[in-house]
């Protein structure tokens, strides 16, 4: 395993205001990101009508894991509705127009995990990075890229972020939106891969999304993995 350090923490303010956020994190190296095999392609179609057929016509609001992020949104300042949490809109995109299209490995691997747990689960490549990732409350001065963009924007003071310690930040608002420097592409070889959750009694969810994320890598990207649960108990992990 090479000798680059990575880690993944959360900041005690956030514990404090968020204390039952959970999240299944892997620090990933030697990974390789292809298209999608024929095999990894079926079966993240077999997930999303899996899902459709699981929720019906059951108003997102109204799932539990995803009134969750609701909830915790407007706690820091964020109308919910404006600005969905990614779990929320990648299955208002499935239920509105009936597929996903597969984009690559990683990211299919973790549209997978999202739809079937209703939870934001991310890949971020580290290349671009300098230190791990630190989950906090911006100041307002950090740097964000958007994705496929290069004009550089502030996020809002109090919003939740992921910097790394220069802060260059990776997703605003929680898990709103990821940066272009970090989204999962051909050359991504290291990343921090996470699954939140934020909905009362959700570890064993948090658990078996991890355990999801540990056999589907395995299976489809190679790599060699350290996981752990992180929580106001265990609030990060370092390799």
């Amino acid at each position: 395993m090479k000798s680059t350090s990575l880690s993944f923490g959360y900041h005690v303010d956030i514990l404090s205001k968020f204390p039952s956020i959970r999240a299944g994190v892997i620090l990933a190296q030697g990974l390789i990101n292809d298209p999608s095999s024929e095999s990894l392609k079926k079966r993240f179609l077999g997930e999303q009508q899996a899902t459709l057929a699981r929720i019906g016509d059951t108003p997102l609001r109204k799932i539990e894991s995803l009134a969750a992020w609701r909830k915790a949104f407007g706690a820091f300042g964020v109308k919910p509705t404006k600005y969905r949490s990614a779990p929320e809109a990648l299955l208002r995109r499935l239920t509105k127009k009936g597929d996903i299209p597969s984009i690559n490995t990683l990211v299919d691997i973790g549209n997978i995990i999202s739809i079937r747990y209703g939870l934001p689960a991310a890949v971020f490549d580290v290349q671009a990075l300098q230190g791990g990732i630190s989950v906090h409350f911006s100041d307002g001065t950090e740097r964000f890229t958007p994705l496929f963009q290069k004009e550089v924007e502030h996020p809002v003071q109090g919003e939740v972020v992921f910097s790394d310690e220069t802060d260059l930040v990776v997703a605003r608002r929680w898990c709103w939106r990821q940066s272009d420097e970090s989204a999962a592409r051909a050359g991504t070889t290291d990343a921090v891969i996470i699954v939140e959750a934020q909905h009362e009694d959700s570890e064993a969810d948090v658990r078996a999304a991890l355990n999801d994320w540990l056999e589907m890598l395995n299976e489809y990207s190679g790599g060699e993995f350290n996981s752990a649960m992180l929580g106001p108990d265990n609030p990060s992990m370092t390799i």
